[in-house]
């Protein structure tokens, strides 16, 4: 049987090749990740911005200076002092006088623990001093008062150049 070039076009030897390819659709292999990686930066900032809260559940204010954060250290021991005078170990509201013996025992006797010091910016300076002679006299050596960063400059970067 012979065939015209009229019928080979009009019998779709053009057009099954579109056919084939509509009719024959196969399953999509591709797995989208857009989704998945616009999930995973949202859980990123959630707890990019929660960490920092779940440090210290004391409410504070604390002072601004210009000194550069210090280095992460693992679990140490905060004490922090609020406005009105009240100390606290971690969470636990603590007796000036029960402070050092608290400590003592929660270090394990390894005085060379970091101790990091939280004092509201409206505290008297002499319950923060009494606090870190306190913690000095106690044979610890590493006392740390932590403050946020950000504040008035005192023009050491100035003078330093």
């Amino acid at each position: 049987m012979a065939l015209s070039s009229h019928d080979a076009y009009s019998a779709g030897g053009g057009g099954g090749r579109r056919r084939r390819r509509s009719s024959r659709r196969g399953a999509l292999s591709e797995i989208n990740v857009t989704p998945l990686v616009d999930v995973m930066l949202v859980l990123l900032i959630v707890f990019m911005i929660s960490a920092p809260l779940l440090t210290v559940g004391v409410p504070l204010e604390l002072p601004k200076t210009e000194a550069s954060a210090i280095p992460d250290q693992s679990e140490p021991l905060t004490v922090s002092v609020r406005a009105d005078g009240t100390i606290y170990i971690g969470e636990e509201e603590t007796a000036f006088s029960s402070l050092s013996p608290r400590l003592v025992a929660m270090a394990d006797g390894a005085t060379e623990r970091p101790i990091y010091v939280r004092a509201d910016g409206r505290t008297n300076y002499a319950v923060v001093a009494q606090v870190m002679a306190a913690l000095a006299s106690s044979g610890f050596t590493s006392i740390n008062l932590l403050t946020e960063t950000g504040g008035p400059s005192s023009g050491a970067d100035q003078a330093a150049r």
